[in-house]
């Protein structure tokens, strides 16, 4: 019979084989939960596995998961972005790299609004990857922005990540919500500084400003502001009612998916046809996410179960690396494992067992979570997973090799790290809204 250290260990193993070959997260959590679980302590796995089953599909915040899914779905269906994007680059046309910083400020209005990674990625992608390479942008660079900006729909909320997130580590969803706003605000005024610096230094990657006198300008500023003022109402009303503790995530969800129909109604693209697809998506994207919060409910309730909690914690105490020494072993964990797989597998594997214990030593859990999200944000861009920069791929014009991309996307990496330790060595700038919810508004 193995030892408990020796089967906690195997059931990693087996895990990160599993997601690794390519079985889907969901059962392959469950899977490897319940046969480990049935080695460990027999048939009382069964048991188990359904008391977490039925407590997982009776979590009242996982309504909110396919009500913003469908709000995203709709919004990307509808193109509400195209007319915004089209008037903000007219406004920037004078400005060297001014249709750069409308795709990171474009994405930062979707990331508000879209909180799926794939659906943000590939509308940005569709609406703007061309016209930036037409343009004489770097071919490698365009492909970075699209995949950096896109990317900020999972850390903003509402993002169906830190819904997911939030149930991972049991911790509070809406304070999870207003940790990550300033983040996820930095790493976009970031991207686009990086551009500024870009078109003042005359690098080559970014073109010069060429105008054409002969082409008439569409957008005055009320049809402008008009493309706008609808999204923006939108975003305003769910995240305004987050952040001043209006309503509950459920409820904001709620008004988000019927805000999403009125505003596609407002630009005449509330059609029978986005409708039926947004739905369908939903549908879709939903059942696979609450399918992956059942496994890894499952996947948690065996690890503790075998001790598995108590194992890790012994392991860290007797190699004696400190608090800061086990902060930075699980910061690389989480960047090295994303590289290799998504950032669910990442974050169910080593979140539940290192969190708890961080949080024994001091940390924050709601500060340690904004900070492995951020830290996140580099496994959509860095290879071989690359899940950003695959989307980007699959929407990119024919010749664009996967090379040229993946250098594109390196110093957007480098951002993003400089903002994770920012928000390690600044902790009041990931918990200043958080708190304010504690003192403030409760």
């Amino acid at each position: 019979m193995l030892s408990p250290e020796a089967l906690v260990i195997l059931m990693f193993i087996a895990v990160c084989a599993g997601i690794l070959m390519g079985f889907p997260v969901a059962f392959t959590l469950a899977g490897v939960a319940i046969v480990f679980g049935y080695i460990s302590f027999g048939d009382k796995v069964f048991t188990i596995a359904g008391l977490r089953f039925t407590s997982a599909i009776d979590e009242f915040e996982y309504i909110a998961i396919p009500l913003f899914v469908f709000m995203g779905a709709m919004l990307e269906r509808s193109g509400v972005a195209d007319g915004a994007f089209s008037a903000l680059s007219q406004w920037l046309r004078k400005i060297r790299g001014g249709l750069g910083i409308t795709t990171i400020f474009i994405s930062m209005l979707l990331a508000a609004c879209i909180g799926v990674l794939g659906a943000s990625v590939t509308t940005i992608g569709i609406l703007t990857l061309g016209q930036l390479i037409n343009r004489g942008y770097d071919r490698g660079l365009s492909c970075g922005i699209v995949a950096a900006g896109g990317s900020l729909s999972v850390l903003l909320p509402p993002s169906v990540v830190l819904i997911i997130f939030a149930t991972i580590v049991q911790t509070h969803m809406i304070k999870l919500f207003l940790g990550a706003i300033f983040p996820g605000l930095l790493l976009g005024l970031f991207y686009m500084m990086y551009l500024g610096i870009l078109a003042f230094l005359k690098s080559g990657k970014i073109p010069e400003v060429v105008l054409d006198d002969r082409q008439p300008l569409k957008y005055d500023l009320f049809h402008g502001l008009f493309e706008f003022v609808p999204l923006i109402a939108l975003i305003f009303c769910v995240l305004g009612a987050i952040v001043f503790g209006i309503a509950s995530p459920t409820e904001v969800a709620a008004v988000g998916a019927a805000g999403s129909i009125l505003v596609a109604a407002v630009y005449k693209r509330c059609s029978r046809a986005a409708l039926y697809e947004s739905a369908k998506n939903t549908l879709l994207i939903s059942s696979m996410v609450v399918m992956i919060a059942i496994g890894a409910e499952i996947f948690k309730a065996v690890f503790f179960r075998m001790t598995g909690g108590e194992i890790v914690k012994s392991a860290i105490d007797a190699a004696d690396i400190g608090p800061y020494g086990l902060l930075a072993l699980f910061l690389i964990l989480v960047f090295v494992m994303g590289t290799f797989i998504d950032w669910l597998g990442t974050s169910l594997i080593l979140c539940p067992i290192f969190i708890p214990i961080l949080a024994g030593f001091g940390f924050d859990p709601i500060h340690m979570s904004i900070v492995v999200l951020v830290l996140l944000q580099t496994s959509f861009l860095t290879p071989p997973f690359a899940q950003a920069l695959l989307y980007v791929m699959g929407v990119a014009p024919p010749g664009l090799t996967a090379g040229e991309a993946f250098k594109g996307a390196v110093p957007f990496i480098f951002i993003q790290l400089l903002v994770v330790l920012i928000c390690i060595f600044f902790p009041g700038f990931v918990t200043f809204l958080p708190d304010m919810m504690v003192t403030g508004w409760n």
